[in-house]
């Protein structure tokens, strides 16, 4: 499986630069707005070369392809519409509707789907006719979740990285045949594509590659967690903190507001982080070793008595809300805790 992995890895090495040429006579290049951090134009579809070097390692490896067929025209539809979102910009509306019928193919199709999950203290808790809705929910959440990380050079491909490479950990200990070497190969892609985007980046995956690389992480969580435990399910959420915790923050910001969810605006943790201070390549740094720490904690939190895994889930949050407020994520003037805790300093003698 390696000389597969190596050969994806090479196959997105020569094929970059050939993409870059190709969204240039296209006009597929981001050219610097208010909101964007780079300051010239740059080509995007990096996610096409993503996809490609990802499909020359799929097909060509050892890998049991039975009844995968939905997943990876799943993978194309929702290709096919961040490609067309990158050349001629479709509307939000548009664009979720190629991310559902995406998510609608695997789902429904391919019937890759969360059918119950035993809740601790409870028992097993049967989704019933709501197994595929909340499938698609899902798939479309975590999609979302890693376009909207996609605002420095170099983060959305390395949170992709960290998040693939712990699924694919995860795989591998329940000796899942599929799940693994895919996950790898997607790992390999990726990184040949990092090397070209870390700061400062030459070409931007676009929402090609974030649409395509959420899509395969929230299916590949599916396939490997589904049916399981409610501990073994919050597992790929947890994996995903960084990105799933900067949606959801996004849209209690939005909605405290009253703007619009799907608005855009300059208080996602790397535009609060960088403005406190930290550069670019700083910034993006500092969200790879919170991803990490999101994935080592589901490691252990995979592994852990149920009431070891309510603990931690507690530690967890509290974590979250003290950098949500440290960095304000919904809004400076939002510090519950912290002002709890200066008022319990103050009063020390």
């Amino acid at each position: 499986m390696l000389t597969w992995v190596i050969i994806t890895f090479i196959s997105g090495i020569i094929l970059i630069p050939i993409i870059r040429k190709v969204a240039f006579l296209i006009h597929a290049v981001d050219t610097p707005r208010e909101r964007h951090a780079h300051i010239k134009p740059t080509p995007t579809l990096g996610g096409l070369a993503i996809f490609i070097s990802f499909s020359i390692g799929f097909f060509l490896a050892p890998i049991d392809r039975t009844g995968t067929l939905p997943v990876y025209l799943g993978a194309v539809i929702i290709l096919l519409t961040g490609l067309i979102d990158d050349v001629i910009e479709l509307s939000p509306k548009l664009k979720l509707l190629g991310q559902i019928l995406a998510a609608v193919c695997v789902t429904i199709w391919g019937q890759v789907t969360i059918e119950f999950i035993n809740v601790p203290f409870f028992g097993p808790l049967d989704f019933g006719v709501f197994a595929i809705p909340i499938s698609i929910i899902w798939v479309v959440a975590i999609i979302n979740a890693i376009n909207l990380i996609d605002g420095l050079d170099g983060l959305a491909g390395g949170v992709s990285i960290i998040a693939l490479m712990t699924i694919a950990g995860m795989a591998l200990l329940l000796q899942d045949a599929f799940v693994a070497p895919v996950a790898f190969l997607l790992v390999a892609a990726t990184l040949s594509f990092l090397i070209f985007n870390f700061p400062p980046a030459s070409i931007f995956m676009g929402d090609t590659g974030a649409l395509f690389l959420g899509y395969m992480i929230a299916v590949l969580s599916l396939m490997g967690f589904k049916n399981v435990t409610f501990i073994s399910l919050l597992v790929p959420l947890i994996i995903l903190g960084v990105p799933l915790s900067d949606t959801f923050f996004a849209i209690v910001r939005r909605l405290k507001k009253k703007m619009p969810v799907s608005s855009a605006d300059r208080s996602h943790i790397h535009h609060r982080l960088m403005a406190l201070g930290f550069t670019q390549r700083q910034t993006v740094l500092l969200i790879y070793c919170m991803a990490l720490l999101f994935s080592i904690t589901g490691f252990i939190f995979s592994f852990s008595t149920t009431w070891g895994s309510v603990v931690l889930l507690l530690l967890l949050a509290l974590l979250i809300e003290i950098i949500v407020e440290f960095i304000g994520l919904v809004g400076e003037d939002y510090r519950p805790i912290l002002n709890i805790l200066q008022k319990i300093h103050r009063k020390r003698p």
